[in-house]
């Protein structure tokens, strides 16, 4: 995988450093922590909310959202209260802002939406709820990734389920002609890789290299994939 532009690969070493660097840096760098530099007592009603939501204080959320505060505020990385709570996992101030009128698809100055954050993070009960709230499937973040590739490559078959319930086509792909099967293949996740394959997913494909799933697995020798992708 790449975050950039192509790369031909003549080497297996290289191909395994380049995986491992994808899953560093290319599925990780829009997650990057996010420190709010005014305290809780801060007068600002927005500024509030969102030192509540960095804290998981869904009551001091209420009140700031009681008060005046902006359910779709957001801090200076362009995260609101609602992307944070995807970010981490925080299924109640999930739902305290999706009934305050948060907006489902606002994203980040990075391009990362709360879905995208769920997906990422294998958050399944709140990528339901966010689909429910009208989140959209489409769309990709600066690295070029979406929801449906995050929850793929990071392994978390129960996300890649709401996905497909959702209707994301199962051989939906990047820019690089990577699918979901290609991802999940590389990285080793047997579970979604069954998953797809039970779904209907295409091992025929392939990506802008000319490289299929069962390519990419036995490249970075993830031998149970491997298994399951052999042709029969």
């Amino acid at each position: 995988m790449r975050d950039t532009e192509p790369v031909r690969v003549n080497n297996a070493r290289s191909c395994r450093q380049r995986w491992a660097l994808a899953t560093v840096t290319a599925l990780a760098v829009s997650w990057a922590s996010t420190a709010w530099p005014q305290a809780a007592t801060h007068p600002n009603l927005n500024a509030q909310l969102l030192v509540a939501a960095r804290n998981n204080d869904v009551a001091a959320v209420e009140r700031a959202l009681a008060d005046g505060a902006a359910p779709d505020s957001r801090n200076r990385l362009g995260k609101s209260a609602l992307l944070l709570a995807c970010e981490k996992g925080q299924a109640a101030l999930a739902a305290t802002m999706l009934r305050a009128g948060a907006d489902v698809n606002l994203a980040s100055l990075d391009g990362v939406t709360p879905l995208m954050a769920a997906s990422y993070g294998g958050h399944a009960a709140i990528a339901r709820e966010l689909l429910r709230a009208g989140a959209r499937t489409d769309g990709s973040d600066r690295m070029h990734k979406s929801a449906w590739i995050y929850a793929a490559a990071q392994g978390h078959a129960e996300v890649v389920g709401v996905l497909l319930d959702a209707g994301v086509a199962v051989d939906a792909a990047d820019e690089h002609q990577l699918t979901a099967l290609m991802w999940a293949a590389g990285q080793g996740h047997a579970q979604v890789v069954q998953l797809l394959l039970q779904r209907g997913a295409r091992t025929d494909l392939r990506d802008d290299r000319g490289l299929s799933a069962f390519d990419i697995a036995n490249q970075q020798a993830q031998a149970e994939v491997v298994a399951l992708l052999r042709p029969r």
